[in-house]
């Protein structure tokens, strides 16, 4: 989808679409480093970049939908935080490299080419000892999952993210499951793929 029908689908929505709690894979990824200068590529409503910030990151968020850039933003005043907010396509965005030390994409399906745009900007962007996070649908989760989109050519897979990592230590890259709550109480598994790589010091 493009930004407009982002927006709408944002806009059509009274409270938030996602979570105002952080993904249970960003916290994994991150707890333990030292907060520093974080970039969270497509942020959507900023639950993740609203969080880090809460542990002590300073955070830029980058989302090409304002109606979610303006629910981040909410989000962030009602915690009581600052996040600076960009409203930029991360498929056109380039940020200063070796600005960062935490660098997260979760959530983001692109075609392949794009994908590979995004992951080599968030690359330079990393400072050298930095942290790049990826999280998002599994190409499994079609088949032995639930929820996400239903296109495979926009899902992800270990192998195709590390792929795009050349150079990069790769510290974590798996297939993992997340617990989806269901209407009658009980829980199903998502499948989601998770790396987590550093820029070598």
């Amino acid at each position: 989808m493009d930004s407009s029908a982002w927006d709408a689908r944002y806009a059509s929505t009274p409270g938030l679409v996602w979570s105002a709690e952080p993904n249970r894979f960003v916290v994994e990824s991150v707890t333990g480093l030292a907060p520093g200068a974080a970039l969270d590529l497509a942020a959507g409503e900023g639950r993740n970049a609203v969080w880090l910030a809460e542990q002590g990151w300073r955070v830029t968020a980058v989302d090409f939908s304002p109606v979610a850039v303006g629910r981040g933003r909410e989000l962030a005043a009602g915690r009581g935080v600052q996040v600076e907010w960009r409203v930029a396509d991360v498929t056109a965005y380039r940020p200063v490299p070796g600005s960062y030390d935490l660098v997260l994409i979760s959530y983001l399906h692109l075609l392949a080419g794009d994908l590979a745009r995004v992951l080599a900007a968030a690359k330079q962007a990393l400072r050298p000892g930095g942290s790049l996070v990826v999280v998002g649908h599994d190409l499994a989760n079609l088949t032995g999952g639930t929820g996400g989109p239903q296109d495979p050519a926009v899902l992800l897979t270990p192998e195709a993210v590390v792929d795009g990592l050349a150079g990069l230590h790769i510290r974590r890259a798996e297939t993992a499951r997340r617990p989806v709550p269901t209407t009658d109480g009980g829980t199903v598994d998502a499948l989601d793929t998770v790396v987590v790589a550093s820029r070598p010091d």
